[in-house]
């Protein structure tokens, strides 16, 4: 029999036993209290941070992983070639995106990733001029932050922006839910928007109100050709595809075009115009890659 199973044995050694466990507890629980005390604390941080970084009120959050961001930094220094400031880049872009939700009315439209690649990757694609057309604004903070990115680019913006500034988001075809944010989509929340970036170029933003449809809408914003173009309207297949079309004809040469939400699942038009646009071999556009879920492409 193990002398530890052996009762006689146990009885002899409990004095020392029970000695040694005292003094192990004596050892151990000042650890132990300690360790509570930091649990509580990162618990009271964490919390914090949640309620900055959390997606209450504009649906996505903005904790991401750091895997999620390493990709991101991969697929930034893939499409610019730019792999040595593409790390810069995404962190000062996650920057803004914080800043400006914290600051601004309503939302930037997208998960993290999304927004910080198209962020990111502009300005290290170095665009021939600050010409930048938007299609699809929601609260103006992207374009807002589109600005604020440029500019540490050393590009002087000038920006136009396109939409119907209907009271909601809309996409033709769809039922949109309540926006989560409450806020209503309007020009004076957009241009509250535009004034956190703190240049005159997005003071002085040419806002078109109407859908990139509209004939007269084109019109108004066709004398001038843009350096960056970001088409973020009419998700639809049909809609996507106008809109390339008329890109074509007012990006300048080595100008930036970036189609959101392709390859993105909810909206599969979006992937199946982009592809069926450039499968004819006449497209100026040249497609440079993907981050996240928005195309980048060159015009020539």
């Amino acid at each position: 029999m193990p002398i530890l199973r052996n009762r006689l044995t146990k009885r002899a050694l409990r004095p020392a036993l029970t000695l040694l466990d005292q003094r192990v507890r004596r050892g151990v629980q000042p650890d132990l209290d300690t360790l509570r005390r930091e649990v509580a604390e990162m618990r009271r941080q964490q919390y914090a941070v949640g309620l900055l970084l959390d997606g209450t009120g504009r649906g996505a959050h903005r904790i991401p992983p750091a895997a999620e961001i390493d990709r991101l930094v991969r697929e930034v220094g893939d499409v610019s070639d730019r792999g040595e400031h593409a790390r810069r880049s995404v962190v000062v872009a996650f920057r803004t995106v914080v800043a400006l939700e914290a600051l601004g009315v309503g939302r930037l439209a997208g998960s993290t990733s999304n927004i910080c690649g198209k962020l990111a990757t502009v300005p290290l694609l170095s665009p021939p001029n600050g010409r930048i057309l938007e299609i699809g604004t929601l609260y103006g903070l992207f374009a807002s932050a589109l600005v604020r990115m440029v500019h540490r680019a050393g590009i002087e913006p000038d920006l136009t922006i396109v939409d119907p500034l209907a009271g909601s988001q809309l996409q033709p075809g769809t039922s949109q839910p309540a926006d989560p944010t409450g806020t209503p989509v309007r020009e004076d929340v957009v241009r509250a928007n535009l004034a956190l970036g703190g240049s005159r170029s997005a003071l002085e933003a040419r806002i078109q109100q109407g859908f990139s449809s509209d004939p007269e809408v084109r019109e108004a914003v066709s004398d001038r050709e843009y350096g960056v173009i970001v088409v973020d309207g009419d998700h639809s297949m049909e809609g996507v595809a106008a809109d390339l079309e008329w890109v074509e004809k007012i990006i300048a040469p080595g100008g930036i075009v970036v189609l959101d939400d392709y390859g993105d699942k909810a909206w599969p038009g979006v992937q199946e115009a982009l592809d069926k646009h450039l499968a004819g071999g006449t497209s100026r556009l040249r497609m440079l890659g993907r981050v996240s879920t928005s195309a980048f492409l060159r015009a020539d």
